[in-house]
């Protein structure tokens, strides 16, 4: 009978004893910080690696050989159009110019010679004073002289066409560049490129677009498309978006062989002088025909060999979603598979997160790191 006593105050115990335990070893919820799925409307966008090119690129050289008298500009500056920028020494070309000028007077006079000689030949020849054969001696010689004095004026235009070339001027309005000779070498020709010239508002961007991403959005908004319905935008290699957008105007009419793609050009306005040209940008071409979708955080996205996914909370717990996901919308991501939209995505605390464990949900109204 005592035996039986202690059994059963021992099994009483143990029954008060296990649910404490039991409780004990119970994991607490911990919070994870949370950002809803959100969907809505947005233009669907495309990227691609541009390089900015100016509208007008000149390269200025010397198109007369003779010495360099003054550089007329500063580097760097803004120049425009007809604006002087190098002065080759003239007084070579004006001697040329004057000599020509004397070798017109002479044609001259030698034309007004035979023209009278003829005049003459053709009166002694009504009185039979002389024979045709003269006459057309004289006439011969009034259209040589002719064709010397026709001969003389062109080399006066060429003289004075060649001292007109001792004055370079800006064909363009726009930014010059660093000169690459100064004052006391001789120039010509064969100096190569003196300085350049680039406009600078607008400025073109020209980006190229593979032929399978062309063919997709041809499917998607028609091969008639208007091109005023895509917006371009461009990031800087520092991760700043350029403030205004751009307009498509020209889309090449052939595919580049060697790298399967087609050029497209986009147009900006530049009149703060950020875009440089030859400067790599991202171009961002967007429709403005917008779709709804579902978006979420990039951070909140997890990869692994089988593809990405996120945690979401769910009935309290953690559970995993595998997803298909589009393109980046700034910090966000598009969604096209594994989520409806406003499921709790964590963004917080991923690593140390396993599918089924007990958790709190705390929304916050940015993602983490966006």
């Amino acid at each position: 009978m005592r035996a039986r006593l202690a059994l059963l105050f021992a099994f009483a115990a143990l029954t008060f004893v296990l649910p404490a335990a039991a409780q004990e070893k119970a994991p607490a919820a911990s919070n994870v910080s949370t950002v809803a799925a959100e969907k809505r409307a947005i233009s669907q966008s495309a990227q691609f690696v541009g390089r900015v090119e100016a509208v007008e690129r000149v390269d200025i050289r010397a198109r007369v050989t003779g010495f360099l008298e003054e550089v007329l500009f500063k580097d760097g500056e803004t120049v425009k159009k007809g604006a002087p920028l190098y002065r080759i020494e003239q007084a070579p070309f004006q001697a040329a110019v004057q000599q020509a000028e004397a070798n017109v007077q002479r044609a001259q006079a030698t034309v007004d010679n035979a023209v009278v000689q003829r005049q003459r030949a053709e009166q002694l020849l009504l009185t039979n004073a002389t024979s045709v054969a003269a006459r057309d001696d004289k006439v011969a010689a009034q259209k040589t002289a002719e064709g010397d004095l026709a001969a003389a004026t062109a080399a006066l235009e060429t003289a004075k066409i060649s001292l007109a070339y001792t004055d370079i001027a800006s064909p363009i309005d726009g930014q010059i560049g660093r000169t690459a000779v100064t004052r006391g070498n001789v120039v010509g020709p064969d100096s190569g490129v003196l300085t350049t010239i680039v406009s600078s508002d607008p400025m073109y961007v020209v980006f190229p677009v593979s032929q399978r991403e062309f063919l997709r959005l041809a499917e998607r908004h028609g091969q008639k498309e208007n091109r005023e319905n895509f917006k371009v935008f461009i990031t800087f290699s520092n991760g700043r978006r350029y403030a205004q957008a751009g307009t498509i105007d020209f889309v090449d009419v052939k595919v580049d062989r060697g790298t399967d793609t087609i050029p497209v050009r986009a147009s900006f306005a530049n009149s703060g002088g950020e875009l440089v040209d030859g400067q790599l940008v991202q171009v961002d071409v967007e429709t403005s025909a917008a779709e709804e979708h579902v978006l979420i955080p990039q951070n909140a996205l997890i990869a692994d060999q089988e593809g990405v996914y996120v945690f979401i909370v769910e009935e309290g717990k953690v559970a995993q979603r595998r997803l298909k996901v589009g393109q980046p919308s700034g910090a966000s991501i598009v969604v096209t598979e594994g989520l409806s939209g406003g499921e709790p995505v964590i963004v917080g605390g991923l690593q140390s997160l396993r599918p089924g464990t007990p958790v709190t949900a705390v929304p916050i109204e940015k993602p983490v790191g966006g």
